[in-house]
């Protein structure tokens, strides 16, 4: 038969391979919804310094993008970055969190540990955990947009037409960057244009003793279950059905202790993989490690404009408030993709009402002691 008779098949790049077109230049941008708002909502929130966040986010892109061939993407860890913001929690805690991440995950990396975690915890629970995040940024956002109603407003409008116009042109929706664009430039013209300022010479940060056994409790037990489950064993299970043979998920666990350890210490906030992050930057192009690439120049060249906080601290809060929404509208779509609403919902009720902690041990509880199907199915 002719070779038109063959069906088309998309060509899957070599793992080791760069491309820089167009594509990989738009799917670059497919994670920036959510990569930016977090990180400007934690800086705001605990003083970390902007410009070092979006440099080592830059720099982890581009090391990734080579390391891996792959748009594998690089992403705020969310439990950290939310609770962080909803709590106003402190640079030093942030911190302290992220170094016992790294340390874990560097050890997680050997082993078969990974695997008999991932049979043990129900894709409910884990789904509880990102409904509670959506409620946490919701809460948050309420304290915000009260006192600039008008703000909010226009924001929440440019997110709804920038969803509306990615739908219809299949194009990556760069709302929350437009909305960013537009909150700095009527800061701006409110109050002036802060003066820009250089990144100063990096210094070693070291959590004092004393906020370990809090960041222990509040940050790091709900982040990790979350990373193992999202980050990792989803982003590998992606990787392989995008781009065979994909990625281990030993390796992105070495890769997330790595990237924390080398970071965290200078300033940089924890960071992870993400199942979601993949997807977007596929969706919108990426299909080698040259999107990463790309991501990663242009969070460089983000970091040298936030080097100071000036620039964020023009934001109005109404804006903010947007900016918080979108985020938790990402978060509560996944976490509605649950197989028990049951579970879901206690862990991600409790997770506001107490803690994220308290949210995770009650779900895990209660999905082993309710029958199916609302309780833990039988893995096939």
């Amino acid at each position: 038969m002719a070779d038109s008779a063959v069906p088309a098949v998309e060509e899957k790049s070599s793992p080791y391979s760069l491309k820089f077109g167009i594509s990989e230049l738009a799917g670059s941008l497919g994670d920036f919804g959510t990569i930016i708002p977090l990180i400007i909502g934690v800086s705001l929130a605990s003083g970390m310094d902007a410009g070092y966040i979006f440099l080592f986010f830059g720099i982890w892109f581009i090391i990734v993008g080579l390391y891996y061939g792959l748009p594998i993407p690089v992403e705020p860890m969310k439990v950290i970055a939310v609770v962080a913001i909803a709590q106003q929690m402190s640079a030093g805690e942030i911190a302290a969190a992220g170094l016992m991440l790294g340390v874990l995950f560097l050890l997680l990396g050997y082993g078969t540990i990974l695997t008999t975690i991932e049979k043990w915890i129900p894709r409910s629970v884990i789904r509880g955990i990102q409904f509670g995040l959506a409620l946490l940024l919701i809460r948050t956002a309420i304290g915000f947009l009260i006192p600039d109603v008008y703000a909010f407003t226009a924001g929440m409008a440019i997110i709804v037409l920038g969803f509306v116009i990615s739908r219809r042109l299949k194009v990556p929706d760069l709302s929350s960057l437009v909305l960013i664009g537009v909150a700095i430039a009527v800061g701006a013209y409110l109050n002036g244009i802060p003066s820009p300022t250089l990144l100063s010479v990096p210094h070693l940060v070291i959590p004092p003793l004393d906020v370990y056994p809090d960041a222990l409790v509040t940050l790091v037990a709900p982040q990790a279950v979350l990373t193992v489950t999202n980050a990792i064993l989803a982003t590998s299970l992606l990787s392989r059905d995008l781009f065979p043979p994909g990625v281990d998920s030993p390796k992105l666990s070495r890769t997330i202790g790595l990237m924390n350890l080398v970071s965290v210490p200078f300033g940089g906030m924890p960071m992870c993989h993400g199942a979601g992050g993949l997807a977007g930057q596929y969706r919108f192009g990426a299909r080698t490690g040259g999107a990463n690439i790309y991501a990663g120049l242009i969070l460089v060249a983000v970091a040298l404009v936030f080097a100071g906080p000036g620039f964020l601290n023009i934001i109005s809060p109404g804006f903010y408030a947007a900016l918080l929404v979108f985020v938790a509208i990402e978060l509560l779509i996944h976490g509605l993709k649950t197989d028990s609403y049951p579970v879901t919902g206690v862990v991600g009720i409790l997770a506001v009402a107490v803690s994220m902690t308290v949210g995770f041990v009650a779900g895990l509880i209660l999905a082993y002691l309710l029958p199916r199907p609302y309780g833990v199915r039988e893995k096939k």
